[in-house]
């Protein structure tokens, strides 16, 4: 045996496969695998750690969910298990300083560059695991293999790699390996509660990064998912592509999925003259919906207060806290510091619209934070908010109590 391997380095055999490997691909063949695996790997993330596992938003066929599970131990390390209780913990201590990687609190650059520290850290905390861990699976599998062995899941990923490619493998698996770290861990966790738009006044900072989930599985529409956390589908709009809905769809039709809840559609029927307990429950059902539409009101009354003070030469320093104001409109009232309270209220102070619209868009909020307040008394909130807002001469106010009493259940 030893005769016959030093003849088979001797002939140069063994310095072809460290070059080039069984395969002997190309470059272009080499970027095509890359791209492809890690695709695979963040399909695995979204479709199984997140939706199915983290938030129970659908029901995988049990081999499809173990592939998965075997899938991201090569490509990963990742425990199921770990991996959900940070993420149910993120959205539980969203942008406090329990939030295991906000960068509202922790600042952006930290969250770019220290993404996948922050998640070792947080998935060794043994009170996380404890707390939002739970039905995760616990298997013979989970516990001896997949959560006790880490390392050598990806270690045999390397191997695999450097047996195919040679040498160049070692940087195959190198991407591999930093895939999920700088996109999910990094841009995700980071830019997703940063920069981007938003289409909900969600209790948090969560963004959508762009309309089109294609690289990272959908999830870079972060702001519909922290509005709806349990649906299935992260894109809402109709211009909006979430890939991994799409991936979903396919196991659907082969009947390796179930789709246990999808985002609620708004619906308008005819205008209710009396808010009866039927519309309070579909207004508060429809909440994310209503505020979004009045945030739009407000940017848009923003915007003329801007037209009319450039036209009346007001001072640079007005005209741009009412351009900071914008953004500020955006999140949920009760969500605002007293810094950012005030700056807003000094911002709309001089106009005739801006200050009522926000009073009325708080006492809207308080038909579904009013915890204490029984059905009957936000009923009579409710219909007393419609009456004001018809009366006010206001039209984005008089639009909104329209939208209010058409909703349909």
């Amino acid at each position: 045996m030893v005769d016959g391997l030093l003849s088979w380095a001797a002939h140069g055999s063994f310095v072809d496969w460290a070059a080039h490997g069984l395969w002997h691909a190309g470059w272009g063949t080499l970027l095509v695998y890359t791209l492809l695996l890690t695709h695979v790997t963040i399909v695995a993330v979204t479709v199984y750690l997140h939706r199915s596992q983290a938030h129970r938003a659908l029901d995988l066929h049990p081999a499809l969910a173990h592939f998965f599970r075997f899938w991201l131990w090569l490509s990963t390390g990742m425990s199921t298990r770990q991996w959900v209780a940070v993420h149910r913990k993120h959205h539980a201590r969203c942008e406090t300083a329990e939030d295991p990687h906000s960068p509202v609190t922790r600042g952006i650059t930290t969250v770019l560059l220290r993404g996948a520290e922050l998640y070792r850290a947080e998935a060794g905390c043994a009170q996380t695991i404890e707390r939002y861990g739970h039905g995760t699976p616990d298997d013979w599998l989970e516990r001896r293999v997949y959560s006790r062995l880490e390392w050598q899941g990806v270690g045999l990923m390397l191997l695999i790699d450097l047996l195919l490619f040679g040498v160049i493998g070692a940087t195959v698996w190198a991407v591999q390996m930093l895939w999920i770290p700088v996109w999910a861990a990094g841009v995700v966790n980071g830019i997703g509660h940063w920069s981007g738009y938003r289409n909900f006044s969600s209790r948090d900072a969560s963004r959508n990064v762009i309309p089109w989930g294609l690289i990272i599985g959908g999830e870079e529409l972060h702001n519909n998912h922290h509005t709806y956390p349990t649906s299935a589908k992260l894109s809402v709009k109709w211009w909006e592509f979430d890939i991994g809905w799409g991936y979903i769809t396919v196991l659907r039709w082969l009947g390796l999925a179930q789709v246990r809840k999808l985002p609620p559609r708004p619906r308008l029927g005819q205008a209710r003259e009396q808010v009866d307990p039927a519309l309070l429950h579909t207004v508060i059902a429809n909440r994310y919906d209503l505020m979004a539409r009045y945030a739009r009101e407000l940017r848009r009354a923003l915007r003329a207060e801007l037209r009319r003070l450039r036209a009346a030469g007001a001072h640079r320093s007005r005209l741009r806290a009412l351009r900071q104001a914008r953004r500020l409109v955006e999140q949920e009232p009760d969500t605002l510091d007293p810094a950012a309270r005030a700056l807003l209220d000094s911002a709309v102070q001089d106009s005739s619209v801006l200050p009522r619209l926000l009073r009325m868009r708080e006492e809207l909020a308080e038909v579904w934070l009013q915890s204490s307040a029984s059905a009957e008394q936000l009923r009579q909130h409710l219909q007393d908010w419609c009456l004001r807002a018809e009366h006010s001469g206001i039209a984005a106010l008089q639009s909104l109590a329209l939208r209010v009493r058409s909703y349909a259940a």
